[in-house]
């Protein structure tokens, strides 16, 4: 089975991640409750197991517990993943939601990247200040070693458009990580 765990302990942020890439329990609490939103959502269309326990310097902002939390699931996906051998490596998806529409596609190459586009009217959600979707898709790229490109191609309520955003980038992984022939890499190169 394709699972990990995950840990951070700094001055600023306590996050331990577990995760199992074909399902499983859900169980997030950051003390952002916009933030556990999104993450059961992303969970829940990614098909993914995943339990997230975070302790943060919330009486500073959000900014450390979401970044953080970025970090520690990319981690989780990239040991999840192992060699990449087997996978389909390649997923895209829309996800529209009420008049937001968000798109995502994801290279699961071992080499990472970020394309995010996104303006967001309402700059927070709840205790959830929107730029950090951006911090957050950043540090999980960079930490699972894949290429993520997403955006918003329009919307009005920044609490449509980043949840569009999760559910879409989930959406494209599940598709990315779907298992194909065992042992082979999907690359001229003959590994990722």
């Amino acid at each position: 089975m394709r699972t990990a765990e995950q840990f951070r302990n700094t001055k600023e942020t306590e996050i331990r991640v577990q995760l199992a890439l074909d399902g499983g329990e859900t169980k997030i609490t950051t003390g952002i409750g916009f933030f556990d939103h999104i993450l059961q959502a992303f969970a829940t269309h990614g098909n993914f197991g995943l339990q997230v326990q975070a302790k943060g310097d919330l009486y500073v902002d959000g900014h450390h517990t979401v970044e953080d939390t970025g970090i520690v699931l990319g981690r989780a996906f990239r040991e999840a993943l192992g060699n990449r051998s087997g996978i389909a490596r390649f997923g895209s998806f829309y996800v529209p939601m009420d008049e937001s529409l968000a798109f995502a596609a994801v290279d699961v190459s071992g080499r990472p990247f970020l394309v995010f586009q996104a303006e967001f009217p309402q700059q927070t959600i709840g205790a959830y200040d929107a730029c950090l979707t951006e911090e957050f898709f950043r540090a999980f790229a960079m930490n699972a070693e894949l290429t993520l490109h997403t955006r918003v191609e329009y919307g009005k309520n920044s609490h449509h458009m980043v949840e569009a955003m999760f559910k879409a980038v989930a959406h494209a992984l599940r598709i990315a990580i779907a298992e194909t022939t065992p042992g082979q890499v999907l690359s001229t190169k003959g590994s990722l």
